[in-house]
């Protein structure tokens, strides 16, 4: 094995008090790195020969309890170079790989500790609706374990099922527990993949997340038709809210995000092109006589570089995100209006025009795999989640065609 570890001195950083750091001396491929232990001696107590501190240091209760936690650290590092080793992957890394394995093992024992520095890396490259749902399930979990710390090794099945209970304990649905659930599972995953934890802890194994179907989301031609023709002066913010949910219609069913964050030079051409944030799946949509009239309106006397809708007011990316989600709140809640005055029973949310797009793609025999193109999923299984249940009157249609033959 090319790869050694032992105890010594970093005499190189000298302290103010002329004690220096203890560290695990890496040594991988004939070069080698220091990894610190968080204690220092100064060098007359110190056993270079036999790597412990000297009886003679008055500087502890028990100089064999401090010898100890220091070989109980170099033994730690010793099994994690052995496993890699035994893996057939240790020749293939580098040292600083070899030495952010060993480090990880300490800092990230924690699933607060590592939840957060994911949290960190997604604020980073600015993914802030993934690092908001990674930061939810930290703050719902340090709740539930009443503000302590939470250690990889305690999120077990009996754990798992003691927070399912909590959380329905509060009147929070199925649903709401999956999509914690899965964040966990991710988190873990995560973890594993990095070698942070074993692949036996994983305690997904036996528990299963449950999910229960969902209320229909798509709406009928008609109520899309009475949004369409419903009147609505220029000052009121149901204008706005009515152009917000027609366009995305006319869009292939687009997000709110993805809606807000459209610039003038998205259209090119008489088509609006851009790449959807979710999944960088590029879009290339034809502008129809439809929405050239709203798009008309808003990009009136505007530059190439000006936003489209008047969503976003900031000016740095996360004070944008930040603008788009307080935006589709106010949406959401203005939907509630615009279904009131169109006699719509059905609950209108921004989540509404996606699926009656997709419902009504179906409805005119466009193939599913040109759906699920338009909708920029990865999965024909993700579109066929949106087309799950096919609406009642059409249904109901059929049953006639069958009764009647």
């Amino acid at each position: 094995m090319n790869t050694n570890i032992k105890l010594s001195l970093d005499t190189r950083r000298e302290k103010k008090d002329k004690s220096y750091p203890i560290i695990l001396r890496l040594t991988h491929f004939r070069k080698t790195t220091s990894i610190s232990l968080g204690k220092s001696i100064t060098l007359v107590y110190w056993d270079e020969k036999n790597e412990k501190i000297r009886r003679s240091f008055k500087g502890t209760a028990s100089v064999s309890k401090l010898n100890n936690q220091l070989l109980k650290e170099k033994t730690r590092a010793i099994d994690i170079i052995n496993e890699l080793y035994e893996k057939n992957e240790l020749n293939f890394l580098s040292i600083l790989q070899v030495k952010s394995k060993i480090i990880r093992k300490v800092s990230f024992a924690s699933f607060f500790d590592y939840s957060n520095s994911i949290i960190e890396e997604l604020n980073k490259v600015e993914r802030y609706g993934n690092a908001n749902s990674y930061y939810a399930v930290t703050k719902i979990l340090k709740k539930f374990n009443q503000g302590n710390d939470l250690k990889f090794n305690e999120i077990n099945y009996e754990f798992l099922k003691k927070f399912e209970q909590f959380h329905y304990s509060r009147g929070n649905s199925t649903n709401g527990l999956a999509v914690y659930m899965k964040t966990i599972r991710a988190i873990y995953n995560k973890a594993i993949k990095a070698g942070i934890i074993p692949k036996e802890a994983y305690p997904f194994t036996n528990y299963k997340i449950k999910t229960t179907p969902t209320e229909k989301r798509a709406i009928d031609i008609n109520s899309i038709k009475s949004i369409m023709m419903l009147q609505l002066k220029e000052t009121d913010n149901l204008f706005h809210y009515r152009n917000y949910f027609l366009t995305s219609h006319m869009l292939y069913g687009v997000s709110f995000i993805d809606m807000a964050f459209l610039k003038l030079e998205n259209i090119i051409d008489n088509r609006i092109k851009f790449f959807r944030r979710k999944t960088s799946k590029p879009y290339d949509i034809k502008i129809t006589s439809q929405l050239k009239e709203i798009l008309v309106f808003y990009t009136k006397d505007k530059d190439k570089s000006d936003f489209i809708f008047p969503v976003i007011k900031r000016d740095t990316y996360e004070l944008q995100y930040k603008d788009v989600l307080w935006a589709r709140k106010r949406y959401n809640n203005g939907l509630k209006e615009i279904a009131k005055k169109c006699s719509i029973d059905q609950r209108l949310t921004s989540y509404v025009s996606r699926h009656s797009f997709a419902t009504q793609a179906m409805l005119q025999d466009v193939p599913l795999q040109a759906i699920s193109a338009m909708l920029g999923h990865n999965r024909l299984t993700t579109t066929q989640i949106y087309l799950k249940s096919l609406p009642s009157e059409v249904l109901d249609d059929y049953n006639k065609k069958l009764v009647e033959i």
